[in-house]
This record gives C-alpha cells, sequence and structure tokens, in this order.
C-alpha cells in the first residue's frame, strides 16, 4: 500500500511540475537552531547526539533540508516556483501516552514538498494545492472531511513569533485562495504552525473519531532566517514565499485510515494481492505454480510492475481456501 501511494503521488506530482529531491536524516545543531525548530518545537524532537563535540539531531521536518536546496544555487525571478517533494523519513518523540497504532508514531514518512515562489503567486500556488488535495479525496472517495484555518494565538507568546504584521499578511492571502475556490473553512486560533497559518485538512474515520490527516501551510519567517530570494525584474534580491504541503500527511496515519475508510476492502490498484490462485486439489498445484508464475511475470502500471499474487498451497479443503 505504502508503495502504491508513493507511486501514485509521483504520477501526480510529476504532472505538477514538482522536482524529487533526497536529503539527510540527521543534521547538525545550527540547522535546527537556524529554522526555529530547537526554539519552538524541541520537546517534540528527539536528544541530540554528540559527535565530534558537536550536537547532531534526527530531523523532525524536511524543510530546513529543502531550504538549503534551495539556497545551493542564486535563482531569478524567472525560475519561480520551485517545487521540491520528497518521501521524507522524520523523527518526532511522541509522548509515551499519546502513541496510538498507525495514527501516532515517532518515525513516519511524510508526502512532503515545498514550494518557493514570488507574493504575487502564492494565490495560484494555494489553489493547485487545494486542487490536489481534491484529486485526491475523489479518488479515495473522501467526503466527510473539513478544513481550517489555523492562526496564532498571542496570548501563547512562546510559540510564535510577534510579527503581526506578516501574520495577517499570509493568512489574509490563504483566505483570497480559498474564497476564491469557494471552499467552506473555519478558522480557528492557536493551532498555526509557529512559522505562518495553515489550512488544516480534518477527516473522520470509519468509527467518527476526527483527526487532521493532512496540512497547507504559509511560510514567511524561513526567507528571512534562510536568506532565501531570487533577483527580481528591477535587478534587487527579493524574498520568496515557501508553501509547505502534504496532501496525504504521512504514509502511517493516512494507510490506518484507509484500513477503517475501505474496511480493508481495498479497490484492486491498491490491494496488497490483485490475485489469489486456488487448487483444487493437490494435482493441480503444478498447473497453479505456472498460472502464478505467468501473473508474476505480467507487466502492469503499478508501483510493483506486476500483478500482486498469491499460490495457497495450504492442505485445506478448496472451498475453505476461499
Amino acid at each position: 500500500i505504502r508503495q502504491e501511494l508513493e507511486h501514485l503521488a509521483k504520477q501526480y506530482e510529476r504532472q505538477d511540475g514538482y522536482l524529487s529531491v533526497a536529503s539527510p536524516h540527521i543534521a547538525k545543531e545550527s540547522l535546527y537552531l537556524k529554522s526555529g525548530h530547537l526554539p519552538y518545537y524541541k520537546e517534540d524532537m528527539y536528544n541530540p547526539i554528540e559527535l565530534d563535540n558537536e550536537n547532531y539531531y534526527l530531523r523532525p521536518m524536511n524543510c530546513p533540508h529543502h531550504h538549503m536546496i534551495y539556497k545551493s544555487s542564486p535563482h531569478s525571478y524567472r525560475d519561480l516556483p520551485l517545487r521540491f517533494t520528497e518521501w521524507g523519513q522524520v523523527y518526532r518523540y511522541e509522548k509515551s501516552g499519546a502513541l496510538n497504532g498507525l495514527m501516532r508514531v515517532r518515525g513516519l514518512c511524510m508526502n512532503d514538498a515545498h514550494i518557493y515562489c514570488r507574493y504575487d503567486q502564492v494565490n495560484e500556488e494555494f489553489q493547485k494545492v487545494i486542487r490536489l488535495h481534491a484529486k485526491y479525496y475523489e479518488l479515495f472517495d473522501i467526503k466527510d472531511f473539513k478544513m481550517i484555518l489555523a492562526l496564532p494565538d498571542f496570548d501563547n507568546g512562546s510559540k510564535y513569533s510577534d510579527d503581526k504584521e506578516n501574520w495577517e499578511k499570509t493568512a489574509q492571502s490563504i483566505r483570497q485562495a480559498m474564497d476564491s475556490m469557494g471552499y467552506p473553512y473555519v478558522e480557528e486560533e492557536g493551532e498555526a504552525a509557529f512559522y505562518g497559518p495553515k489550512i488544516d485538512f480534518i477527516i473522520k474515520s470509519a468509527l467518527g473519531t476526527e483527526y487532521t490527516i493532512s496540512t497547507c501551510q504559509l511560510d514567511f519567517m524561513a526567507p528571512s532566517r534562510f536568506e532565501l530570494d531570487y533577483r527580481g525584474e528591477s535587478g534587487e534580491q527579493e524574498p520568496v514565499l515557501v508553501i509547505h504541503r502534504a496532501p496525504l500527511g504521512t504514509h502511517e496515519r493516512f494507510i490506518a485510515f484507509l484500513l477503517e475508510h475501505y474496511g480493508g476492502n481495498f479497490p484492486t490498484w491498491l490491494s496488497p494481492c490483485h490475485v489469489k490462485i486456488i487448487p483444487i486439489s493437490d494435482r493441480h498445484l503444478d498447473y497453479a505454480k505456472e498460472v502464478h508464475t505467468a501473473l508474476f511475470q505480467a507487466t502492469v502500471h503499478c508501483a510493483s510492475g506486476g500483478i500482486r499474487v498469491e499460490l495457497d498451497q495450504s492442505s485445506e479443503r478448496m472451498q475453505k481456501k476461499i
């Protein structure tokens, strides 16, 4: 299921012009100080590893690494937007009491991407991301969901920067994008990321439990922290704006949702087993093996490259096997 989800997302993202990147799972303390994760997110990170008199951390997010990729070469206004995508493994120290099956884990693989764009491109890029969410939800027949515009709670001063002008400017950009598409949403204070407002997608499981499955965030802090800029038409350096998005969230949580959503009865393309071969009796085993080999070697457009087939060679009666 993980392979198929990744294969699907890579096809969609390629159509939308994303560039696939890969980055390290560990980095020096200085990177996460610069990104703000250590000041704002430390309690959710693993303890540092001391190597050569320096502290290294397992990454809780992919964004600082993608920012370094963006910084590795100069950019012009003609280059933007740039969309970096990575199936990035990240590590978060969830408290033991909060762990919950596949829903909340400490090691997770995110369908992550970061879009570096000009301010005049934000509206269009944000809408593209929302439309991508809609495309996935239609494919998986997800109808019971809601969207929340998560804003800061400035009474909690330790969690958010006090740059109220940029908070309002970016929040208004999200409102304009959402309103122009006509999607309903509600606003809630206190759930924003430390670096900017976001749209959270809340879905309901088959058991009636609501939880956040994915998010789309607008980041105004990273450009100044990392000096993420581009040469504008005037020849002057101007800051980009960063959109963080993960339409499928994490593999773990999305698969947990799909297990409940489909009740185990997956659509054929996503099912771990496409075909099960059940011989009538032992004398048909040789032929069943030939069929198994033929199906296994058949080429189809799926992540595994062929038909996922299993052969039941147990000694049970045929009716019991069925």
